[in-house]
């Protein structure tokens, strides 16, 4: 007989046994939640745990639901009455109701709670930092970072130019507060300009912020005399090398001076020009036949520099000089001294150093090759480089004027070309970058090396730094430095293993004979890098440069190629050919369709085109590692700082609130609460009369992030009563504190 009463069903068994009629009673207990799962709230990215107590007839059947569905991720468990769904890696898409359902064969019942997610904070966020700093010599500089912490305490250090412990000073007082970090220095030298990290660390992370501290000063004087070029009857124009250090901010022109050497007494310093650039063309103010010294002031916001070393005395001409080239035979029986003065150094290449000289009769300006001649190869590489030149004469091509040879020295004078490298002149502000100026000129690049090729002559090192402009304000380019060029001889294959990785030939890598064909290939890479500002080859180490090159893969990505013509690209496709009989040479190049389709009948728009990637380029091939730091990204000072930023964190265990004694009835639950401080974060156990105390179906213990750490007693009985002690320990020590629980009937 099934009987139904209440929540329990009463099975009533009648059995029969010699006749006596005899009853027994079976009590089937539905499921019921004695604790029932609660709302969660967690960060997107965190874990999150829901649990409840069950009771009731086993077995009893747990599932849960998200949302009304069925959860499938997640890890469930059921045991000692304890249903719990712990949740990893939580998504806004696990917000929403979570239900856990109990079931029996006596019944049903279930238990929601929702769960909140919320967005994945920072542990430390600086609140509109400074990005850069500004003062004059001799000001406070004051570098102040406020920042919010999701937690305390927070530890503080600065750090300059990622090398040094900035920790306080005569001049330089740090102070570090909840909310912010500040730097000062106090009267502001120029040394003080650089780089300033602060790192904020808490006890759930750390953050960083730079500020660049610029201290303004008035620009030192230009760093070399101005040159004279183009000198006619009158007008001339100079060119120079700018400050040294600008004064921690843009220079923003430069004032050049004139001195005019009078029949008795030389008149006094004038202004004749001002320019932006470091090259002026003085067309007025100039007489014929005059002599005049030229010296350059620097200016800023700070104000204008002291000028730069004087010019010697220039001679105007008489009339328009025709140019003409010249024939060197090795001079023996003199030094470079005997003939020029010697200035300041140019370059340093792989064969030797450049100086800018002085004729000491005419005053003109000249660059001197000064070889590293050591041994009788290096001396006979020299010459060969001077008779190539002998038998280079075009106006795309840089010039040979003299050359000495005795005992201790090897020495060749070129004429001087002030303008700089062609790439630098492209990323000036003043320029107008655009396909058509490109397409100028590779064509200019393709005439001086036609002539080259006509002499049976490979250059061997065509890359940006050896294509430089006649002055800076034209557009005229020179082909310099053919210390790696070779005469080609009919009949012996010749084979090479140097050059510039980015822009070598397949057949060079691989050791096969190179020919005029090798040239071509270089001047489809430069034309590439023009065009895009990125080098078609570029690996992340020779070895990948390498490997690039000898397959001739490359593509035009279409965000830098957007704005350039298919002609264009078909130029370039037809120069970085892998076989050197497939690829035009400077005949067929200059006569390609995107040659042609600049004419001036064509008209066709030239958009400017973004110079960003060509700085980007140019400051990578600039780019140099500083050998003490041996690629670390701090100094050894700096990561010991850092390090220590955690180890001052750290702190004992303390209780911020204790225990309170409580008394309950039986049956009810009980509940005990902490709150615990500490770092490394404390390990906290549970004792009752001194015995540890265990999870099971009516006692839980809990403990967050934060340091708060509960214990739940369900369903109290008297053997409850007693004391109850929290013992949190971690490295540096350890803490207790304690309450007495009381159960009454």
């Amino acid at each position: 007989v099934k009987v139904a009463r209440g929540k329990h069903i009463i099975y009533l068994n009648v059995i029969c046994k010699k006749g006596v009629k005899q009853g027994t009673t079976q009590s089937l207990e539905a499921p019921k939640f004695k604790e029932s799962i609660r709302d969660c709230s967690v960060c997107v990215g965190g874990s999150v745990k829901f649990q409840g107590v069950i009771t009731g007839t086993q077995p009893v059947n747990v599932s849960w639901l998200h949302n009304g569905v069925s959860v499938t991720a997640g890890r469930t468990s059921f045991e000692n009455s304890v249903a719990s769904l712990t949740l990893t890696q939580c998504s806004t898409g696990h917000a929403g109701e979570f239900t856990c359902v109990a079931e029996n064969s006596g019944g049903k019942t279930t238990s929601s709670a929702l769960l909140h997610i919320t967005g994945q904070g920072p542990p430390v966020k600086f609140l509109d930092p400074p990005e850069k700093v500004e003062v004059c010599v001799g000001q406070k500089a004051r570098l102040r970072c406020v920042f919010k912490s999701s937690s305390l305490p927070v530890a503080c250090c600065w750090i300059y130019n990622r090398a040094k412990v900035v920790s306080g000073g005569s001049r330089v007082t740090v102070k570090n507060e909840k909310t912010q970090s500040s730097l000062e220095v106090s009267e502001a030298a120029p040394e003080d300009t650089g780089l300033y990290t602060v790192i904020v660390r808490n006890r759930h992370g750390s953050a960083q912020h730079t500020v660049s501290l610029s201290v303004i000063d008035r620009p030192t004087p230009p760093s070399s005399q101005p040159v004279a070029s183009r000198i006619s009857t009158q007008s001339l124009v100079l060119s120079w090398t700018g400050p040294c250090y600008d004064g921690g901010t843009a220079v923003l022109g430069y004032i050049v001076e004139a001195l005019q050497d009078g029949p008795k007494e030389p008149g006094s310093w004038t202004e004749i020009s001002r320019c932006k650039n470091t090259s002026s063309h003085i067309c007025s103010g100039l007489a014929p036949l005059g002599r005049y010294k030229f010296r350059v002031r620097a200016w800023n916001f700070a104000g204008t520099s002291d000028p730069s070393q004087e010019s010697p005395y220039i001679k105007m001409a008489t009339s328009k000089e025709p140019g003409s080239y010249v024939t060197v035979t090795i001079d023996t029986k003199h030094k470079v001294k005997d003939h020029y003065n010697v200035h300041e150094k140019l370059g340093v290449g792989k064969f030797g150093q450049v100086y800018r000289v002085t004729d000491k009769e005419t005053g003109k300006e000249f660059a001197a090759k000064f070889y590293r001649a050591r041994t009788s190869k290096d001396k006979s590489e020299a010459r060969k480089e001077i008779q190539l030149m002998n038998k280079l004469h075009h106006p795309k091509i840089v010039q040979c004027q003299a050359a000495y040879e005795t005992r201790p020295e090897l020495a060749m004078v070129m004429e001087y070309v002030a303008g700089g490298e062609l790439f630098e002149r492209i990323v000036d502000e003043n320029f107008e970058h655009t396909e058509l100026t490109s397409a100028r000129y590779v064509q200019q690049i393709l005439e001086g090396m036609q002539y080259v090729h006509k002499q049976n002559i490979i250059h061997l090192d065509l890359k940006p730094e050896n294509i430089v402009c006649v002055d800076t304000s034209g557009t005229q380019i020179k082909i310099i430095d053919f210390g790696l060029a070779r005469e080609l001889e009919k009949g012996k294959p010749l084979m090479v293993m140097h050059g510039t990785p980015e822009f070598v030939a397949p057949e060079v890598i691989n050791y096969e004979p190179v020919g005029l064909e090798t040239d071509m290939w270089s001047i489809g890479v430069i034309c590439f890098i023009l065009l895009s500002g990125e080098s078609p080859f570029q690996g992340n180490n020779d070895a990948e440069t390498f490997a690039l090159v000898t397959a001739a893969s490359f593509e035009f990505d279409p965000e830098s190629f957007e704005d350039i013509s298919d002609e264009a690209k078909d130029f370039i496709s037809s120069l970085l050919k892998k076989d050197q009989r497939s690829r035009l040479s400077c005949r067929e190049a200059l006569a390609h369709s995107w040659m042609a389709s600049f004419t001036p009948l064509t008209r066709r728009p030239t958009k400017s085109l973004n110079k960003e990637k060509m700085k980007r380029f140019l400051a990578r091939r600039k780019w140099k590692v500083d050998p003490e730091q041996d690629g670390r990204l701090w100094s050894p000072e700096a990561e010991e700082a850092i390090q220590s930023l955690d180890k001052q964190l750290q702190t004992e265990p303390h209780f911020q609130q204790a225990l309170k004694d409580v008394t309950l009835h039986k049956g009810e639950t009980a509940q005990l609460t902490c709150l615990v401080d500490g770092y490394p974060q404390p390990e906290v156990k549970w004792l009752h009369n001194e015995e540890p105390v265990s999870d099971s179906s009516r006692v839980r213990m809990q403990q967050d992030g934060d340091g708060l750490c509960s214990l739940v007693v369900a369903d109290l009985v008297l053997s409850d009563c007693g004391t109850y002690m929290c013992r949190a320990q971690n490295k540096l020590g350890e803490a207790m504190c304690s309450a007495k629980l009381k159960v009454e009937l």
